[in-house]
């Protein structure tokens, strides 16, 4: 039973079997509550955005509110098929949607590559569908990038990560799906900034102990 429940959960959905979802978006406030930034845009002129997926999404947006030149972030779900899903629905796996975050940054104060060398270095992206005890598509490692200079950028990070990886002994090939950047759906109130709110609250994210080199690859 518990392998036919896992099976479940690490399948994605099709356009005939996903969620119908609804036409609403659901509320959330108007402020980080961390950064004090506005949670939705537009944002200002000299900011850029990006998205990632690495695990639990209460722990992957602190890894990244906390870097310098981060103007906001926020939790979502992207990559999957359900219009404006609910948590619950994104947790049943019948919506085909990644837990994502929003990252809000000032190319003027800190780089994309420094953005992907966190993502790396927070997460571990070789184990596909899952991350640690998490199990699940929801839990898995995506790059949804909003430029072509993202992508290019995104590709060669994996790159070297994972001869990064290879040298370190550490296996596994990286499982990482990097994707023009789909619709973001903005998480329910209670999962903005959750760990601020809740500091001993369930993070579940692990890396693997290898840094990502900053390298000069393309894209950068």
């Amino acid at each position: 039973m518990l392998n036919f429940l896992s099976k479940h959960k690490t399948e994605m959905p099709t356009a005939e079997t996903a969620l119908p979802g609804r036409s609403t978006p659901v509320g959330v406030p108007e402020r980080h509550f961390v950064l004090d930034a506005p949670l939705r845009g537009p944002f200002a002129d000299d900011t850029e955005q990006a998205i990632f997926g690495l695990g639990c999404f209460w722990g992957a947006e602190r890894v990244f509110w906390e870097l310098p030149g981060v103007y906001t972030t926020a939790v979502g779900y992207a990559a999957g098929i359900t219009p404006n899903p609910s948590y619950e629905e994104v947790c049943s796996a019948r919506t085909g949607h990644n837990e994502v975050v929003l990252v809000v940054y000032k190319p003027a104060e800190i780089s994309y590559e420094e953005l992907l060398a966190r993502f790396w270095e927070g997460h571990d992206p070789t184990q596909g569908m899952r991350q640690g005890n998490d199990v699940g598509t929801q839990y898995r490692s995506g790059i949804y990038t909003t430029t072509d200079r993202q992508a290019a950028a995104a590709a060669a990070s994996r790159d070297r990560y994972q001869e990064a990886l290879t040298d370190a002994g550490r296996g596994g090939e990286i499982t990482t799906e990097i994707l023009p950047a789909p619709e973001f759906y903005y998480a329910e109130d209670y999962h903005q900034q959750y760990l601020a709110k809740n500091p001993r609250g369930y993070c579940g994210l692990g890396g693997t102990g290898v840094s990502c080199p900053v390298g000069a690859g393309a894209g950068s």
